[in-house]
């Protein structure tokens, strides 16, 4: 994975450097089928929500455009701004679209991506690459693109705050949905840049619902800026021979369990009168305001009509509306930040969110294993009995703790690792002789170790060793040998022999164990 990141490396890091793209390629693994593919029904729901919002949008802005013509005294000012909206809009839209298209194409090669655009199709809804975990990063960070779309998502975001400046609740809603402020991605103990924890260590599959997510927020921006620069003008003489009944939901898209809600308004209404809401012939609150717990999965329908008062003729009419929301399965992405299994008695780190809810209203608990939270990370320690563990997540969904998923790992006691004699940068076990400056050095020290090769790293602590010096054998309490064992060392010719033997170490998991032995001949 290319790139300069922001973020500092954890010592951690630094460690197991040779061993990045090995370690990469396990947690690939730990993607599953089952969550690529909940990506990709969130995906397809969100494209039905851009596609209400992209009606709406237009029927806002050919009444706001009828409007302009009937009175362009009035509305001139906001009409010219609404049409600046929508070409911001459309253009950091088309932006991350295209944004898509590039992942698409190292995730999948240009010439798929071009046959699916030949037929009219959406190339990013149908990629094969989805459990790719290098895609993302190499388009957004190694090639500096994501820096590019963190800045067009800000310049957007500042430009309609700013237009929304005397609403402050429209201003903090619009601030929070394009925030582009640091955050922890998968791997990191410190925040990241934004386009480090957005796309870093990502699946495919996830960053395109994620960047599809962003083209949603796009349209109900531009959806909430232009009904607000609408009501900015003279709602009186703008409506008095048009009146209109309008669906403003807080979301398209909700999680089952969740809540769906939807003001429901007329415009022009005069104020003095009170106008009565329906929704499938039921008759709602006062304040138009349509709240219905979200059941079932996929998209929903509605229809009703809102009945007022005519002043011009007496009688009450009804201007009838319908909308549409979709609804998804909840969504958690578990991933193992070691290996694919848990280690007996050993601190495992795991990144654990859930797409949506920010990570002080998720909730880990782990049966057969101790949880705490650390910095981004999830502290997983299984106990001496389980062979394996079940993690559950639930988050905080309008207010009460809904389940989001879980998943079972298996528990395994930490592997045994092997002795080396360490002498400056050089580690020795027996499979090369050593040279006599190497083997009296006073730093060199006896490590237990998972070798250069290993996937895992350690804090062993020797405790003890015996060393045979041409057959005297002397005892050493720590990780060095002793002066007594450097002064019959230094006194071997080449060819001699000294084997370190009895070696005990104790594991991060508190027991002790004996490796083998270490022979190491004098050149």
């Amino acid at each position: 994975m290319g790139g300069a990141k922001n973020c500092p490396e954890t010592p951690r890091q630094k460690m197991i450097g040779m061993m990045y793209l090995v370690l990469t390629a396990m947690l690939a693994l730990n993607v599953s089928t089952d969550i690529l593919n909940g990506f990709t029904l969130v995906d397809k729901s969100l494209h039905s929500s851009i596609a209400a919002s992209d009606t709406r949008n237009a029927k806002l802005y050919n009444d706001f455009k009828a409007a302009n013509a009937d009175n362009p005294e009035k509305t001139q000012e906001w009409f010219d701004k609404a049409v600046e909206v929508q070409k911001r809009a459309d253009s950091l839209f088309n932006y991350i679209q295209d944004f898509k298209e590039h992942i698409a194409i190292i995730a999948d090669g240009k010439k798929k991506v071009d046959e699916w655009k030949a037929q009219g199709i959406d190339p990013t809804m149908h990629i094969e690459g989805n459990s790719n975990l290098d895609a993302p990063a190499q388009y957004a960070i190694a090639q500096g693109h994501g820096l590019e779309l963190k800045e067009m998502v800000a310049y957007y975001r500042d430009y309609a705050a700013g237009l929304a400046e005397n609403d402050a609740e429209l201003k903090s809603s619009i601030l929070q949905n394009l925030a582009t402020e640091r955050d922890y991605n998968a791997h990191e103990k410190d925040s990241c840049d934004w386009e480090v924890a957005v796309f870093e260590g990502m699946p495919v599959g996830a960053t395109i619902t994620i960047l599809t997510k962003m083209q949603n927020d796009v349209r109900a921006t531009e959806s909430q800026l232009i009904q607000y620069l609408m009501d900015r003008t003279d709602a009186g003489d703008l409506r008095v021979n048009k009146l209109s009944a309008y669906v403003i939901p807080n979301s398209n898209y909700v999680i089952r369990g969740g809540k769906y809600s939807a003001q429901i308004i007329l415009a022009a209404v005069d104020s003095t009168q009170r106008p009565e809401y329906y929704i499938e012939g039921q008759r709602i609150n006062d304040q138009g305001i349509y709240e219905v717990a979200a059941t079932g999965v996929g998209l929903k329908k509605y229809s009703g009509w809102i009945s007022f008062l005519n002043p011009a003729s007496g009688q009450m009419e009804n201007l009838p509306f319908n909308s549409e929301y979709s609804v998804g399965e909840p969504a958690v992405t578990i991933s193992n930040n070691d290996l694919n299994i848990m280690y007996r008695g050993y601190d495992n780190k795991f990144s654990i969110s859930v797409p949506g809810v920010s990570n002080d209203k998720v909730k880990v608990s782990v049966s057969g294993a101790s949880v705490h939270q650390q910095g981004g990370l999830w502290i997983i320690k299984p106990g001496d009995g389980p062979k394996s563990v079940t993690i559950s997540v639930s988050a905080e969904l309008d207010g009460k703790m809904q389940p989001m998923g879980s998943k079972e790992y298996r528990v395994k006691a930490l592997p045994k690792p092997g002795a080396y004699f360490k002498s400056g940068e050089n580690e020795y076990n027996g499979d090369k002789s050593i040279p006599r400056g190497a083997l009296l050095n006073t730093a060199a020290t006896v490590i237990a170790s998972y070798g250069p090769d290993g996937l895992l790293d350690l804090p062993f602590q020797i405790t003890g060793f015996r060393a045979n010096i041409n057959g005297v054998y002397l005892e050493s309490k720590g990780n060095k040998f002793t002066k007594e064992q450097l002064d019959r060392i230094s006194k071997l010719k080449p060819g001699n022999s000294v084997i370190i033997t009895d070696i005990r170490a104790k594991g991060p998991d508190g027991k002790e164990t004996r490796l083998s032995p270490i022979p190491l001949t004098l050149n």
